[in-house]
């Protein structure tokens, strides 16, 4: 397990904060969608072409702020290889959310990340807020998984989804923000994922 910390971000310039919000976010998917450029991408700014593979987990954290609250993301970057997926459990009890990555480039991965969402929904916390993130948009001309047919299961799960690029940066920070977002609101009557689910879509 390898631990990389990133420090205080505060994209709206604020200098101070009234609210502290700490929770736990996992990375889910198959191996090589990206999982580690994109959390690499949040917490440093930095994207490496050759990314080496995840053993097990990485830990890391990033300290954001959003309108009057701190937000700490305490993330596990979790690897994607077959042999890794018993220990995913470990990672994602207790989670308070999760991204689940599959390569827009190739349809399997996208199965494997409709497998993850049913093992959450089935296994992790009721409240857990998932996010679908559909990676490698930089390649959109190798397309394999359209953007309506994602759309279409995320909205059927009340999922989060965007499209992302870990090299170029697109979306990264919105999707860590939006998931940031839901914990930083006021707390409603409706279970906390399907508010953060409505929300997301008003935007």
């Amino acid at each position: 397990m390898a631990g990389r910390g990133g420090g205080a971000t505060r994209p709206n310039g604020a200098t101070a904060a009234n609210k502290i919000c700490q929770f736990k976010l996992v990375l889910l998917g198959e191996s090589a969608v990206g999982k580690s450029s994109l959390v690499l991408r949040f917490v440093k700014g930095q994207f490496h072409e050759f990314q080496e593979s995840t053993i097990g987990a990485a830990f890391l954290t990033q300290t954001v702020c959003l309108d009057d609250t701190t937000v700490k993301f305490e993330i596990w970057d979790t690897a994607g290889q077959e042999r890794y997926h018993s220990l995913a459990p470990m990672y994602y009890r207790g989670a308070q959310a999760a991204i689940v990555v599959y390569d827009i480039t190739n349809t399997d991965t996208f199965g494997r990340a409709k497998n993850w969402v049913k093992e959450l929904q089935r296994q992790a916390s009721p409240n857990i807020v998932i996010a679908l993130a559909g990676n490698k948009a930089d390649i959109a001309n190798k397309r394999a998984v359209e953007v309506q047919e994602a759309q279409t299961y995320a909205d059927d799960n009340s999922l989060l989804f965007m499209e992302t690029s870990a090299k170029t940066a697109m979306n990264v920070n919105e999707i860590f923000m939006a998931i940031g977002k839901c914990y930083s609101d006021e707390p409603g009557s409706t279970p906390l994922h399907l508010q953060c689910y409505s929300n997301f879509m008003l935007l």
